[in-house]
C-alpha cells in the first residue's frame, strides 16, 4: 500500500461482500471494529506462543492474578489468552462463530470493553445467518496492520478515512468524529507555543492533556507526539471523553496500543456525566460540534448553572439551545489548574458563531465578557475556508489560558490566516484546502512573534466591550374622531371584551347584554365628538373626551380609555410631546433605537457626536443600559477595495460586445 488512503480504501473494499445483505449505512458497523480487532491481533501475534505458554505454566501453579504477567509477556496493557488468533481462526470454516467470539471473550477486560462498545456480537451472528463471515474474514486476515508496517499516525489516518467513508455512506457528520491532521498540528503548536523552550524541555516533567469530545483520539495522539519528540524524558497522561460508541471504542483502542491507560478515556455526554468532575489539566483542546443543539441535556445543564452558578461549569451563561460550542469551552475553563498550580493552556475550534452571536447580556455575550474580563482570551486564528470533511464554512482556533506571559496580559492577539492554504488534488468531502508545513510554521510564528502586522492584529480587552444604549424619542400624537379611526376602536380588544361573558360555564347572556349596551354608549359619544377638529395634544382631547363621557353617565375604565386613545390617534411629527403624570416625555416604542457604544469611549460624547446631530429630541434611558462583548473578527481585517472607474466597465462591455459579435460570425 502506497499510502493510509490506499489502505483505507482497501479495508473499505469489503463492502462490497456486504452489498445486499447490508444497507450501505450499516457498512461501517462491520468494517470498524474487525479494523480494530485485526489491529489489536496483529499487535499480539508476535507474543502469542509465549503468553499461551506462560498461560499453561501458571494455570500449573494456579495463579489468580494473570493479567500483569501477560501483560508484559505482549510489551502492552491488554493480552489475549485464546488459541487462536486471526489466520487460525479461518482453519476450522464450521465452526468459526463460535471460535470467534471465543476468542473477542478471551481479550483481557480492557480489550474487550473496546469490542463490546462497537457491539460487535450481533455483527458476527448477522454475517454468519448471511454466510459473510468466512469472507470477511479471509479479506482481513490478508491485512498486515502490525505496528512495524502501519504506525500509530498512519492506523490513525486509516481510523479516520474509515469513519469518513462510514459518514458519507449513512449521511451522518463526519466532522463530528474527527478534525483534519494538519489542523490538529496547528492547534497543538498554538498550545504549546508559549511553554516550547521552558518549562516542556525540562527533566521529569509530568504533563495532562484533555479533550472533552475526542472522537477517535487525534488531537491527544498529535498531542503527545509532539511532546515527546520535544523532550524524550517527558511523562505525558492523556485523558478524554467522546460520546459516539465507535469514536469511543477506536479512540480507547488507540490509546490502549500506545501505552496510555485506556481507563483514562471515558463513554458518555461531558455535560450530564463528566467523567473527569473535579479533576483538572495542564492541557486541553477540542473541535466540539458544530451548532448542535444541547436540548438532550439541557435540564441537567440548567439545574447546575442554577444551583452551582460560578462554583459550577456554566455559571457564566448558557447559550442558545441551537449550538452548544460555548459550553464546551465553559466545561474546558472549569478544569484549569489554578495559576499557583501552574495553570492551563486551552486551544479549540469554532465556527463564526461564537464570535459574534447573541446580543448584549445574552448568555453568549456574558461568557464572552466573563472569558474576557478574565484575561483568559490569548489568541483567534481565523482559517482557511473548506478545511473540514463535513462543513465549507470558516473555522476559527481559540487559544485561552489563565497564566498569560507578561506582555500578552490584558491583550487579545487576532492572525488572519485565511489566505494560508493550498488546493488538495482530490476533495475529501467537504475538504478541498489545506494547509502545508510551511503554512503551520507562518502561523505559528506569527502567533510567537506578538506584534502588529497585516495580518496580526493586537488590541486591548476593553476593545471587545461595549454599552448597548436605548435611545427614546418623544411620542407625538394627534387625535380625532373620524369613522375610520371608529372603526379602529372596534378591532380593540378591551372594546371586544365589554359583550364577552367573564363566567365559567354556560354564558352569561345578561352580562353580554350589558356589555353591547355600553359598546353602543360609547359609540354615541363618540358621534357626537365626530365634529370636533383634529387634537394636536393630548392632555387637551382626554379631557374633552372624559367631559363627553362623564356626561353621558358612562364610566371608562383605565384598559378602556387607553383603547380608546390608541384607536382615535395617529402619530405626528407636528403635534406636541406626550408627558406621563410627572411630566416627562413618553417615549415612542416605534421609534426606540439602540447604539453600541465601545467601553473606552464615553457615552455621553457619542451620543452628542453620532445621534443628536441627527434627532436632537432624543435622549438615553439609563435604565436600560447593557453591557455587551463581541469579536468583530473580519472588520478588523477588512481591507476597502475602490471600485472601478465607469470608463473601465465600459471598455469591457464593449470588449465583450466584440466577441459576441465575433462568435456570431464563426456560427453564421
Amino acid at each position: 500500500m502506497q499510502n493510509f488512503r490506499d489502505m483505507a480504501n482497501f479495508i473499505w473494499s469489503v463492502a462490497d461482500l456486504l452489498r445486499g445483505d447490508y444497507k450501505q449505512s450499516d457498512y461501517g458497523k462491520v468494517i470498524l471494529p474487525m479494523t480494530v480487532l485485526r489491529r489489536l491481533d496483529s499487535v499480539l501475534k508476535p507474543t502469542k506462543p509465549q503468553v499461551l505458554a506462560k498461560l499453561a505454566e501458571m494455570a500449573r501453579m494456579n495463579v489468580q492474578n494473570l493479567d500483569p504477567v501477560l501483560n508484559r509477556m505482549t510489551g502492552y496493557d491488554f493480552h489475549n489468552r485464546s488459541r487462536f488468533d486471526f489466520e487460525s481462526l479461518l482453519d476450522d470454516p464450521d465452526h468459526l462463530s463460535t471460535n470467534l467470539m471465543a476468542y473477542i471473550n478471551a481479550f483481557s477486560a480492557n480489550a474487550k470493553d473496546i469490542m463490546d462498545y462497537f457491539e460487535f456480537g450481533k455483527q458476527v451472528e448477522r454475517l454468519d445467518r448471511s454466510n459473510l463471515l468466512y469472507q470477511v474474514m479471509q479479506k482481513f486476515a490478508a491485512i498486515d496492520l502490525h505496528p512495524d508496517i502501519v504506525d500509530n499516525v498512519q492506523m490513525g489516518y486509516i481510523f479516520e478515512e474509515l469513519i469518513r467513508k462510514f459518514a458519507e455512506v449513512s449521511n451522518e457528520t463526519a466532522g463530528e468524529h474527527f478534525t483534519p491532521r494538519e489542523v490538529i498540528r496547528l492547534m497543538v503548536n498554538l498550545l504549546f507555543n508559549e511553554d516550547r523552550n521552558q518549562d516542556l524541555s525540562k527533566e521529569g516533567v509530568v504533563r495532562t492533556i484533555y479533550d472533552p469530545a475526542c472522537g477517535t483520539g487525534g488531537m491527544l495522539s498529535v498531542s503527545e507526539e509532539y511532546l515527546t519528540a520535544l523532550n524524550r524524558d517527558i511523562m505525558v497522561r492523556v485523558f478524554g471523553q467522546e460520546l459516539n460508541p465507535e469514536s469511543y471504542a477506536i479512540c480507547k483502542a488507540d490509546m490502549l496500543l500506545k501505552g496510555q491507560k485506556p481507563s483514562q478515556i471515558r463513554f458518555g455526554n461531558s455535560f450530564s456525566e463528566d467523567g473527569f468532575a473535579e479533576q483538572t489539566f495542564d492541557y486541553m483542546l477540542s473541535n466540539p460540534p458544530f451548532g448542535v443543539e444541547w436540548k438532550k441535556v439541557e435540564k441537567e445543564i440548567r439545574d447546575e448553572a442554577e444551583k452551582l452558578g460560578f462554583n459550577g461549569r456554566f455559571g457564566a451563561g448558557l447559550p442558545r439551545i441551537s449550538d452548544g460550542s460555548l459550553l464546551f469551552l465553559q466545561h474546558m475553563l472549569a478544569k484549569m489548574k489554578p495559576v499557583s498550580l501552574g495553570g492551563s493552556r486551552i486551544a479549540i475550534v469554532f465556527n463564526g458563531s461564537p464570535l459574534f452571536s447573541g446580543g448584549a447580556e445574552s448568555g453568549e455575550s456574558n461568557i464572552r465578557r466573563w472569558i474576557i474580563e478574565n484575561d483568559w482570551l490569548e489568541a483567534i486564528v481565523a482559517l482557511p475556508d473548506q478545511l473540514f470533511y463535513n462543513t465549507g464554512i470558516s473555522t476559527y482556533i481559540w487559544v485561552l489560558t489563565n497564566r498569560k506571559s507578561p506582555e500578552r496580559k490584558g491583550k487579545i492577539q487576532l492572525i488572519n490566516a485565511t489566505h494560508l492554504y493550498q488546493k488538495m488534488r482530490k476533495s475529501l468531502g467537504d475538504k478541498r484546502n489545506e494547509l502545508s508545513n510551511e503554512h503551520i510554521a507562518e502561523i505559528t510564528r506569527m502567533h510567537g512573534d506578538f506584534r502588529e502586522t497585516k495580518y496580526s492584529k493586537i488590541f486591548d480587552n476593553e476593545d471587545f466591550g461595549y454599552r448597548r444604549i436605548t435611545v427614546e424619542r418623544p411620542l407625538k400624537l394627534n387625535f380625532l374622531v373620524s369613522d375610520e379611526r371608529i372603526a379602529r376602536l372596534k378591532e380593540q380588544k378591551a372594546f371586544q371584551n365589554l359583550a364577552a361573558s367573564k363566567k365559567k360555564g354556560a354564558p352569561g347572556e345578561e352580562e353580554i347584554a350589558e356589555g353591547k349596551r355600553k359598546q353602543e354608549a360609547i359609540l354615541r359619544v363618540l358621534e357626537e365628538l365626530r365634529s370636533e377638529a383634529l387634537f394636536k395634544n393630548r392632555e387637551e382631547f382626554v379631557k374633552v373626551l372624559k367631559k363627553a363621557f362623564k356626561a353621558s353617565g358612562v364610566d371608562l375604565s383605565a384598559p378602556l380609555q387607553k383603547a380608546i386613545l390608541s384607536a382615535l390617534s395617529e402619530r405626528d411629527e407636528t403635534a406636541d410631546i406626550c408627558r406621563d403624570s410627572k411630566g416627562n416625555p413618553e417615549p415612542d416604542t416605534e421609534l426606540r433605537d439602540y447604539e453600541n457604544v465601545p467601553l473606552k469611549e464615553d457615552v455621553y460624547e457619542y451620543f452628542e457626536r453620532e445621534v443628536v446631530p441627527f434627532v436632537p429630541d432624543a435622549w438615553i434611558d439609563e435604565g436600560k443600559t447593557k453591557i455587551g462583548y463581541e469579536i468583530p473578527f473580519t472588520r478588523h481585517f477588512y481591507e476597502y477595495t475602490p471600485m472601478r472607474s465607469l470608463e473601465e466597465i465600459q471598455a469591457e462591455i464593449r470588449q465583450l460586445e466584440e466577441e459576441i459579435q465575433a462568435l456570431l460570425q464563426e456560427v453564421r
